[in-house]
Protein backbone atom coordinates (compact mmCIF):
# COMPACT_ATOMS: atom_id res chain seq x y z
CA UNK A 1 0.00 0.00 0.00
CA UNK A 2 1.00 3.72 -0.85
CA UNK A 3 0.25 7.08 0.88
CA UNK A 4 -0.72 8.97 -2.37
CA UNK A 5 -2.13 12.94 -2.73
CA UNK A 6 -4.11 13.32 -5.64
CA UNK A 7 -4.62 17.25 -6.92
CA UNK A 8 -7.52 18.05 -9.27
CA UNK A 9 -8.28 21.31 -11.24
CA UNK A 10 -11.23 20.96 -13.06
CA UNK A 11 -13.12 22.18 -15.98
CA UNK A 12 -14.94 24.15 -14.22
CA UNK A 13 -11.96 25.94 -12.99
CA UNK A 14 -13.43 27.41 -9.39
CA UNK A 15 -10.35 25.95 -7.46
CA UNK A 16 -8.33 22.70 -6.42
CA UNK A 17 -8.91 19.92 -4.65
CA UNK A 18 -6.34 17.55 -2.84
CA UNK A 19 -7.47 14.31 -1.32
CA UNK A 20 -5.40 11.02 0.39
CA UNK A 21 -5.46 7.93 0.10
CA UNK A 22 -3.84 4.77 0.96
CA UNK A 23 -4.00 2.01 -2.04
CA UNK A 24 -2.46 -0.37 -4.25
CA UNK A 25 -3.09 1.32 -7.47
CA UNK A 26 -5.38 -2.35 -7.90
CA UNK A 27 -8.56 -2.82 -5.86
CA UNK A 28 -7.56 -1.76 -2.45
CA UNK A 29 -8.90 1.83 -1.40
CA UNK A 30 -8.57 3.53 1.99
CA UNK A 31 -10.13 7.01 1.89
CA UNK A 32 -8.63 9.78 3.51
CA UNK A 33 -8.67 13.52 4.51
CA UNK A 34 -9.32 16.17 1.60
CA UNK A 35 -9.06 19.88 1.48
CA UNK A 36 -10.02 22.27 -1.14
CA UNK A 37 -8.46 25.82 -2.22
CA UNK A 38 -11.20 27.96 -4.28
CA UNK A 39 -9.45 30.31 -6.99
CA UNK A 40 -10.27 34.07 -6.54
CA UNK A 41 -12.29 36.11 -9.52
CA UNK A 42 -9.23 37.42 -10.73
CA UNK A 43 -7.72 33.83 -10.73
CA UNK A 44 -10.46 32.96 -12.75
CA UNK A 45 -10.76 35.70 -14.68
CA UNK A 46 -6.89 34.54 -15.59
CA UNK A 47 -7.70 31.01 -16.06
CA UNK A 48 -10.57 31.63 -18.54
CA UNK A 49 -7.98 33.99 -20.92
CA UNK A 50 -5.45 31.43 -21.22
CA UNK A 51 -8.68 29.12 -22.83
CA UNK A 52 -9.17 31.73 -25.19
CA UNK A 53 -5.23 31.99 -25.76
CA UNK A 54 -4.97 28.45 -26.05
CA UNK A 55 -7.51 27.93 -29.19
CA UNK A 56 -4.23 28.43 -31.95
CA UNK A 57 -1.93 26.24 -30.38
CA UNK A 58 -0.63 23.87 -32.27
CA UNK A 59 2.04 22.28 -30.54
CA UNK A 60 1.94 21.32 -26.68
CA UNK A 61 5.05 23.32 -25.71
CA UNK A 62 3.80 26.48 -27.03
CA UNK A 63 2.45 29.14 -24.38
CA UNK A 64 1.23 32.41 -26.52
CA UNK A 65 -0.76 35.33 -24.84
CA UNK A 66 -1.14 34.70 -20.95
CA UNK A 67 -0.99 30.91 -21.25
CA UNK A 68 3.10 31.66 -19.39
CA UNK A 69 1.22 33.67 -16.09
CA UNK A 70 -1.41 31.20 -15.86
CA UNK A 71 0.67 27.77 -15.59
CA UNK A 72 2.56 29.95 -12.94
CA UNK A 73 -0.54 30.74 -11.04
CA UNK A 74 -1.42 26.88 -11.32
CA UNK A 75 1.61 25.39 -10.12
CA UNK A 76 2.66 28.26 -7.22
CA UNK A 77 -1.51 27.87 -6.16
CA UNK A 78 -1.35 23.98 -6.14
CA UNK A 79 1.77 24.54 -3.87
CA UNK A 80 0.28 26.42 -1.72
CA UNK A 81 -2.71 24.06 -1.18
CA UNK A 82 0.14 21.22 -0.49
CA UNK A 83 1.41 23.32 2.19
CA UNK A 84 -1.96 23.77 3.73
CA UNK A 85 -2.82 20.41 3.74
CA UNK A 86 0.11 19.37 5.52
CA UNK A 87 0.19 22.02 8.01
CA UNK A 88 -3.93 21.30 8.75
CA UNK A 89 -3.52 17.41 8.88
CA UNK A 90 0.38 17.92 10.88
CA UNK A 91 2.02 15.45 8.02
CA UNK A 92 5.55 15.94 6.48
CA UNK A 93 6.54 15.57 2.73
CA UNK A 94 7.70 12.03 3.74
CA UNK A 95 4.65 10.94 4.92
CA UNK A 96 3.46 11.25 1.17
CA UNK A 97 4.99 8.68 -1.52
CA UNK A 98 3.40 10.51 -4.72
CA UNK A 99 1.59 13.00 -5.81
CA UNK A 100 -0.82 12.60 -8.36
CA UNK A 101 -0.94 16.37 -10.29
CA UNK A 102 -3.70 16.77 -13.19
CA UNK A 103 -3.17 20.54 -14.08
CA UNK A 104 -5.61 22.80 -15.76
CA UNK A 105 -6.79 21.43 -18.85
CA UNK A 106 -6.30 24.39 -21.53
CA UNK A 107 -6.89 22.62 -24.84
CA UNK A 108 -7.76 19.35 -25.67
CA UNK A 109 -7.92 18.46 -29.39
CA UNK A 110 -7.39 14.79 -29.72
CA UNK A 111 -8.29 13.67 -33.33
CA UNK A 112 -5.43 16.32 -33.67
CA UNK A 113 -3.52 14.61 -31.07
CA UNK A 114 -3.04 17.04 -29.01
CA UNK A 115 -3.52 18.13 -25.11
CA UNK A 116 -2.87 20.28 -23.00
CA UNK A 117 -3.02 20.70 -19.63
CA UNK A 118 -0.73 23.66 -18.08
CA UNK A 119 1.34 23.29 -14.78
CA UNK A 120 4.92 22.15 -14.24
CA UNK A 121 5.24 19.17 -12.78
CA UNK A 122 9.08 19.19 -12.33
CA UNK A 123 8.80 23.04 -10.75
CA UNK A 124 5.69 21.44 -8.37
CA UNK A 125 7.82 18.47 -6.86
CA UNK A 126 10.62 21.12 -6.13
CA UNK A 127 8.51 22.96 -4.31
CA UNK A 128 6.52 20.66 -2.20
CA UNK A 129 9.64 18.07 -1.90
CA UNK A 130 7.61 15.09 -2.93
CA UNK A 131 7.64 12.84 -6.26
CA UNK A 132 4.95 14.10 -8.55
CA UNK A 133 3.67 12.06 -11.46
CA UNK A 134 2.04 14.49 -13.71
CA UNK A 135 0.78 14.57 -17.57
CA UNK A 136 -1.26 11.80 -17.68
CA UNK A 137 -3.18 12.11 -20.34
CA UNK A 138 -0.22 12.77 -23.12
CA UNK A 139 0.59 8.97 -23.91
CA UNK A 140 -2.73 8.05 -24.47
CA UNK A 141 -3.28 10.92 -27.31
CA UNK A 142 0.02 10.34 -28.41
CA UNK A 143 -1.07 6.97 -29.15
CA UNK A 144 -4.41 7.57 -30.94
CA UNK A 145 -6.06 7.52 -27.94
CA UNK A 146 -9.10 9.89 -26.33
CA UNK A 147 -7.10 10.95 -23.25
CA UNK A 148 -10.07 10.82 -21.52
CA UNK A 149 -12.18 9.80 -19.56
CA UNK A 150 -9.24 8.96 -17.03
CA UNK A 151 -11.11 8.27 -14.30
CA UNK A 152 -12.57 5.02 -15.31
CA UNK A 153 -9.74 2.53 -13.25
CA UNK A 154 -10.24 4.04 -9.52
CA UNK A 155 -14.69 3.59 -10.91
CA UNK A 156 -13.99 0.23 -10.92
CA UNK A 157 -11.98 -0.13 -8.17
CA UNK A 158 -14.90 1.33 -6.24
CA UNK A 159 -17.07 -0.66 -7.52
CA UNK A 160 -15.96 -3.51 -7.11
CA UNK A 161 -15.22 -3.38 -3.89
CA UNK A 162 -18.72 -2.03 -2.97
CA UNK A 163 -20.09 -4.94 -4.40
CA UNK A 164 -22.72 -3.16 -6.29
CA UNK A 165 -24.46 -5.68 -8.06
CA UNK A 166 -25.83 -5.18 -11.99
CA UNK A 167 -24.89 -2.94 -14.60
CA UNK A 168 -23.51 0.52 -12.71
CA UNK A 169 -23.17 4.07 -14.37
CA UNK A 170 -20.83 6.15 -12.31
CA UNK A 171 -21.71 10.01 -13.72
CA UNK A 172 -19.24 12.54 -12.98
CA UNK A 173 -20.40 16.07 -13.84
CA UNK A 174 -17.45 17.89 -13.41
CA UNK A 175 -17.12 21.11 -16.26
CA UNK A 176 -18.02 17.85 -18.76
CA UNK A 177 -19.70 15.22 -18.31
CA UNK A 178 -18.12 11.49 -18.35
CA UNK A 179 -20.01 7.98 -17.85
CA UNK A 180 -18.07 4.74 -17.01
CA UNK A 181 -20.56 1.74 -17.19
CA UNK A 182 -19.15 -1.77 -15.22
CA UNK A 183 -20.32 -4.70 -14.94
CA UNK A 184 -18.72 -6.90 -13.28
CA UNK A 185 -14.63 -8.25 -14.45
CA UNK A 186 -14.89 -6.30 -17.81
CA UNK A 187 -12.63 -3.32 -18.83
CA UNK A 188 -14.35 -0.26 -17.74
CA UNK A 189 -16.89 1.30 -20.94
CA UNK A 190 -16.60 5.11 -21.00
CA UNK A 191 -16.68 7.93 -22.40
CA UNK A 192 -17.79 11.96 -21.82
CA UNK A 193 -21.69 12.34 -22.34
CA UNK A 194 -22.03 16.67 -23.21
CA UNK A 195 -21.74 19.53 -21.07
CA UNK A 196 -21.91 19.49 -16.96
CA UNK A 197 -20.94 22.53 -15.18
CA UNK A 198 -19.58 24.66 -17.34
CA UNK A 199 -22.44 26.01 -19.50
CA UNK A 200 -24.42 26.68 -15.82
CA UNK A 201 -21.42 28.25 -14.59
CA UNK A 202 -20.59 30.32 -17.41
CA UNK A 203 -24.59 31.54 -17.49
CA UNK A 204 -24.18 32.45 -13.79
CA UNK A 205 -21.13 34.46 -13.99
CA UNK A 206 -22.19 35.86 -16.95
CA UNK A 207 -25.75 36.78 -15.63
CA UNK A 208 -25.40 37.33 -11.83
CA UNK A 209 -21.52 37.29 -11.33
CA UNK A 210 -21.89 34.30 -8.89
CA UNK A 211 -19.49 31.59 -9.89
CA UNK A 212 -22.17 28.73 -10.00
CA UNK A 213 -26.08 28.35 -9.54
CA UNK A 214 -25.55 27.07 -5.70
CA UNK A 215 -28.08 24.14 -4.79
CA UNK A 216 -29.78 25.39 -7.90
CA UNK A 217 -31.93 27.97 -6.72
CA UNK A 218 -32.24 29.76 -10.53
CA UNK A 219 -33.10 26.47 -11.72
CA UNK A 220 -35.56 24.70 -9.47
CA UNK A 221 -37.18 28.37 -10.25
CA UNK A 222 -37.38 28.00 -13.79
CA UNK A 223 -38.99 26.04 -16.35
CA UNK A 224 -36.79 23.51 -18.84
CA UNK A 225 -37.57 24.73 -22.50
CA UNK A 226 -38.27 21.80 -24.28
CA UNK A 227 -37.45 23.44 -27.84
CA UNK A 228 -34.36 24.75 -27.20
CA UNK A 229 -33.46 21.57 -25.75
CA UNK A 230 -34.01 19.66 -29.02
CA UNK A 231 -31.84 22.36 -30.69
CA UNK A 232 -29.12 21.29 -28.27
CA UNK A 233 -29.87 17.64 -28.16
CA UNK A 234 -29.24 17.93 -32.33
CA UNK A 235 -25.51 18.09 -31.42
CA UNK A 236 -23.64 16.05 -33.87
CA UNK A 237 -21.34 14.57 -30.92
CA UNK A 238 -24.42 12.81 -29.55
CA UNK A 239 -24.23 10.71 -32.54
CA UNK A 240 -20.67 9.94 -32.65
CA UNK A 241 -19.91 6.12 -31.30
CA UNK A 242 -17.60 6.09 -28.49
CA UNK A 243 -14.46 6.28 -27.71
CA UNK A 244 -15.30 10.23 -27.70
CA UNK A 245 -14.44 13.16 -25.65
CA UNK A 246 -14.92 17.15 -25.43
CA UNK A 247 -13.42 20.30 -25.06
CA UNK A 248 -14.96 22.45 -22.20
CA UNK A 249 -16.01 24.56 -25.00
CA UNK A 250 -17.67 22.15 -27.49
CA UNK A 251 -20.98 23.15 -26.52
CA UNK A 252 -22.56 26.79 -26.37
CA UNK A 253 -25.09 28.53 -24.44
CA UNK A 254 -26.12 30.71 -27.59
CA UNK A 255 -29.54 29.08 -27.40
CA UNK A 256 -30.76 30.04 -24.02
CA UNK A 257 -29.36 33.55 -24.32
CA UNK A 258 -33.22 34.59 -25.03
CA UNK A 259 -34.83 32.79 -22.00
CA UNK A 260 -34.67 33.97 -18.40
CA UNK A 261 -32.17 33.42 -15.96
CA UNK A 262 -33.99 31.01 -14.67
CA UNK A 263 -35.41 29.20 -17.22
CA UNK A 264 -31.89 29.22 -18.92
CA UNK A 265 -30.47 27.43 -15.47
CA UNK A 266 -33.20 24.99 -15.95
CA UNK A 267 -32.51 24.21 -19.87
CA UNK A 268 -28.86 24.02 -19.28
CA UNK A 269 -29.77 21.26 -16.34
CA UNK A 270 -31.46 19.60 -18.14
CA UNK A 271 -29.83 19.25 -20.92
CA UNK A 272 -26.84 18.13 -18.71
CA UNK A 273 -29.10 15.32 -17.77
CA UNK A 274 -30.89 14.27 -20.84
CA UNK A 275 -27.22 14.20 -22.79
CA UNK A 276 -26.22 12.11 -19.75
CA UNK A 277 -29.17 9.63 -20.32
CA UNK A 278 -28.55 9.66 -24.20
CA UNK A 279 -25.69 8.28 -23.47
CA UNK A 280 -27.56 4.29 -22.92
CA UNK A 281 -27.69 4.05 -26.78
CA UNK A 282 -23.86 2.82 -26.38
CA UNK A 283 -24.13 0.72 -23.31
CA UNK A 284 -24.47 -2.98 -23.56
CA UNK A 285 -27.46 -3.04 -21.46
CA UNK A 286 -29.22 0.60 -19.53
CA UNK A 287 -27.76 1.00 -16.18
CA UNK A 288 -29.72 -0.44 -13.12
CA UNK A 289 -27.63 2.51 -10.93
CA UNK A 290 -26.22 5.65 -11.85
CA UNK A 291 -23.91 7.35 -9.44
CA UNK A 292 -23.55 10.73 -9.57
CA UNK A 293 -19.87 12.38 -8.62
CA UNK A 294 -18.64 15.62 -9.03
CA UNK A 295 -20.15 19.11 -8.39
CA UNK A 296 -23.18 18.27 -10.51
CA UNK A 297 -23.90 15.84 -7.71
CA UNK A 298 -24.58 19.31 -5.46
CA UNK A 299 -27.17 20.26 -8.43
CA UNK A 300 -30.90 18.40 -7.13
CA UNK A 301 -32.27 20.23 -10.90
CA UNK A 302 -29.58 17.73 -12.63
CA UNK A 303 -30.46 15.05 -10.33
CA UNK A 304 -33.84 15.17 -10.65
CA UNK A 305 -33.88 15.66 -14.55
CA UNK A 306 -31.72 12.73 -14.73
CA UNK A 307 -34.41 10.49 -12.67
CA UNK A 308 -36.70 11.57 -15.09
CA UNK A 309 -34.61 10.79 -18.01
CA UNK A 310 -33.53 7.09 -17.06
CA UNK A 311 -36.03 6.07 -15.22
CA UNK A 312 -33.49 4.05 -13.13
CA UNK A 313 -31.89 4.67 -10.03
CA UNK A 314 -29.66 7.69 -8.97
CA UNK A 315 -27.57 8.02 -6.31
CA UNK A 316 -25.17 10.74 -5.11
CA UNK A 317 -21.64 9.18 -4.26
CA UNK A 318 -21.68 10.29 -1.17
CA UNK A 319 -24.97 8.07 -0.71
CA UNK A 320 -23.15 4.87 -1.12
CA UNK A 321 -20.17 6.13 1.00
CA UNK A 322 -18.00 7.25 -1.77
CA UNK A 323 -17.22 11.11 -1.96
CA UNK A 324 -18.45 13.09 -4.80
CA UNK A 325 -16.59 16.34 -4.43
CA UNK A 326 -13.12 14.62 -4.02
CA UNK A 327 -13.70 11.94 -6.48
CA UNK A 328 -11.45 13.18 -9.21
CA UNK A 329 -8.72 14.20 -6.85
CA UNK A 330 -8.44 10.70 -5.57
CA UNK A 331 -8.33 9.32 -8.82
CA UNK A 332 -5.35 10.70 -9.33
CA UNK A 333 -3.88 9.86 -6.61
CA UNK A 334 -4.89 6.27 -7.46
CA UNK A 335 -3.72 6.74 -11.18
CA UNK A 336 -0.33 8.03 -9.87
CA UNK A 337 0.35 4.71 -7.97
CA UNK A 338 -0.92 2.78 -11.38
CA UNK A 339 1.63 5.10 -13.04
CA UNK A 340 4.58 3.96 -11.18
CA UNK A 341 3.29 0.28 -10.83
CA UNK A 342 3.50 0.30 -14.30
CA UNK A 343 -0.67 -0.70 -14.21
CA UNK A 344 -2.56 0.41 -17.09
CA UNK A 345 -4.51 3.87 -16.65
CA UNK A 346 -6.64 3.80 -20.02
CA UNK A 347 -8.23 0.93 -21.91
CA UNK A 348 -9.57 0.60 -25.87
CA UNK A 349 -13.03 0.12 -23.81
CA UNK A 350 -12.55 3.77 -22.28
CA UNK A 351 -10.40 5.74 -24.47
CA UNK A 352 -10.01 3.94 -27.96
CA UNK A 353 -6.07 3.60 -27.36
CA UNK A 354 -4.93 0.52 -28.91
CA UNK A 355 -4.23 -1.42 -26.06
CA UNK A 356 -4.13 -0.95 -22.70
CA UNK A 357 -1.14 1.77 -21.64
CA UNK A 358 -0.03 3.34 -18.85
CA UNK A 359 1.22 6.29 -18.87
CA UNK A 360 2.37 9.31 -16.55
CA UNK A 361 5.47 11.33 -16.02
CA UNK A 362 7.38 10.73 -12.92
CA UNK A 363 9.41 14.06 -11.25
CA UNK A 364 11.56 13.93 -8.30
CA UNK A 365 12.27 16.87 -6.19
CA UNK A 366 15.75 18.27 -6.49
CA UNK A 367 14.61 20.36 -3.24
CA UNK A 368 12.23 20.29 -0.67
CA UNK A 369 11.39 23.46 0.35
CA UNK A 370 8.46 22.84 2.64
CA UNK A 371 10.49 20.46 5.23
CA UNK A 372 12.80 22.78 5.68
Amino acid sequence: MMTALGLMSGTSMDGIDAALIETDGEGQVVMGPSLSLAYSHDERDLLRRALADALPMERRTERPGGLAAAERLVGRRHADLVGDFLRTHALAPDDIDIVGFHGQTVLHRPLLRLTVQIGDGQALADEIGIPVVHDMRAADVAAGGQGAPLVPAYHHALVQAAGLGGPVAVLNLGGVGNVTYLDGAQDPIAFDTGPANALIDDLMLERTGAAMDKDAGYALAGHADEAVLAHLMAHPYFDEKPPKSLDRNAFSREAVASLSTEDAAATLAAFTARSAAASRRWLPRPPALWVVCGGGARNPAILDFLRRETGAGVRTADDVGWSAAMMEAQAFAYLAVRSLKGLPLTFPSSTGVPRRLTGGVLARPLRNRLSA
